[in-house]
């Protein structure tokens, strides 16, 4: 939620060499509207059993995948992940989260709109709360807003060695 997972994935898939997987944009193609929408006609529970099936769809390749905030928090998908792949948490702090989804386009996370800025900070801060127990059993903990791509690809190439 708004910590660079696309965008440091990307940049990370091609110095990688490797194909870049969103699951998110992926769940968009298979439902054909935005998670928004289906978050509002179907609910969280649905919407995170379509997570769960998109993260198990691309296990087979080698790729950089970016999930949604909470998938690792669902069902067993941390387990899985790290199980199945190298997981790597970008840590930031309530307040470098705060000032990004600020400024980003909060209609598009279904889970933050109509908050105001207080309601936001609050949410930000009861969510990281709630979701570190499991972003902290990553392979790898990176502080992302210090951590280049460079440097991120040469320990994800210690681990495959």
């Amino acid at each position: 939620m708004g910590s660079g997972k696309t965008t440091l994935g990307k940049k990370l898939a091609t110095k990688l060499e490797l194909p870049f997987i969103d699951t998110d944009e992926e769940i968009v193609k298979q439902i054909g509207m935005s998670i928004t929408e289906y978050f509002s006609q179907h609910g969280e529970d649905a919407f995170r059993t379509l997570e769960r099936e998109q993260l198990r769809k691309f296990a087979e390749n080698a790729a950089v995948i970016s999930t949604g905030g909470g998938a690792p928090c669902f069902f067993d998908n941390m387990e899985w992940i790290k199980a199945n792949g190298y997981a790597v948490y970008l840590q930031m702090s309530p307040k470098a989260l705060f000032d990004r989804l600020s400024q980003s386009k909060l209609h598009k996370r279904p889970i933050l709109i109509g908050k105001s800025p207080e309601e936001l900070r609050l949410f930000i801060e009861e969510k990281l709360i709630e979701r570190e127990p499991y972003y902290t059993q990553a392979h790898l903990t990176i502080d992302q807003l210090n951590t280049s791509v460079e440097t991120l690809a040469d320990l994800i190439n210690q681990y495959n060695r």
